[in-house]
């Protein structure tokens, strides 16, 4: 198990990408505390056995940041892993958008990674070590034109990598992301996958002709937690099929 030992806060963690990725890691040997707002994340994680925790935060909040580091320190003894997962959309044309929703998007999406990874990082430098993964997504490139906060929030998520990875490096602490395509969660499926228009819309620029699987996700994280990806950091790798290297559409099987 690459993980034995390591002990990992995930946030978002009650379904989709974060719960894929909390069940990974403790596959991997890690103990780790499910944070969410929704209290499906208490059944997750008691399904995940001793292993793990649940922490009701809301990761835009620093009080409740700092309650939530405290808590897993408390429950552990010490954080060697973050993944930064919470996140949220809301689609509104660019001349409807409300500053509100903009705003709202913007605080859960990007700033809770920041204070998150502030707050982690802290209790990681008097280690020496640590890893820091942001959930970042092709949406921070490429662009959907009713979901500005969205996009804006990922974009601002790639260069919160690259300049927590430089800031950090001197303490040990690798920081990179991971910008996933389309993968087959709650909240692609609002968003982006609503209708069999947007479903064939997606694959025609997909070239593995589907979508991913959380797990798929997971995996990648599992392996920038890992002494694999020592080398690694201010780095985003994409797993979106194959959709950012592509300017022309594929036929669907339907």
């Amino acid at each position: 198990m690459k993980l034995a030992q390591k002990i990992a806060i995930v946030t978002g963690a009650s379904q989709g990408i974060g719960l894929a990725c909390a069940q990974r890691l403790v596959r991997e040997g890690a103990r780790v505390m499910l944070v969410d707002l929704k209290p499906e994340g208490e059944q997750a994680a008691a399904g995940l056995g001793e292993a793990a925790r649940f922490f009701r935060a809301d990761v835009s909040r620093k009080a409740e940041v700092d309650a939530m580091v405290q808590a897993t320190l408390d429950a552990f003894g010490q954080i060697d892993i973050l993944v930064n997962n919470a996140g949220v959309t809301h689609a509104a044309d660019f001349l409807d958008l409300a500053e509100e929703d903009f705003d709202r998007v913007l605080r859960i999406n990007l700033k809770s990674m920041f204070l998150c990874s502030q707050a982690v990082a802290r209790t990681m430098v008097k280690r020496g070590s640590g890893c820091i993964i942001n959930m970042s997504s092709v949406n921070a490139e490429l662009t959907i034109p009713n979901q500005v906060p969205y996009v804006v929030s990922k974009g601002g998520v790639n260069q919160l990598t690259r300049v927590a990875a430089i800031g950090l490096a001197q303490y040990g602490i690798r920081v990179n992301a991971i910008g996933p395509g389309t993968i087959l969660t709650e909240l692609a499926k609002q968003a982006v996958l609503g209708s069999p228009e947007a479903r064939h819309t997606i694959l025609s620029r997909t070239p593995l002709g589907r979508c991913g699987e959380p797990e798929e996700i997971a995996a990648i994280a599992a392996f920038l937690a890992s002494d694999d990806a020592s080398y690694m950091t201010g780095q985003t790798l994409y797993a979106d099929g194959g959709r950012m290297a592509l300017n022309y559409t594929v036929p669907v099987r339907d």
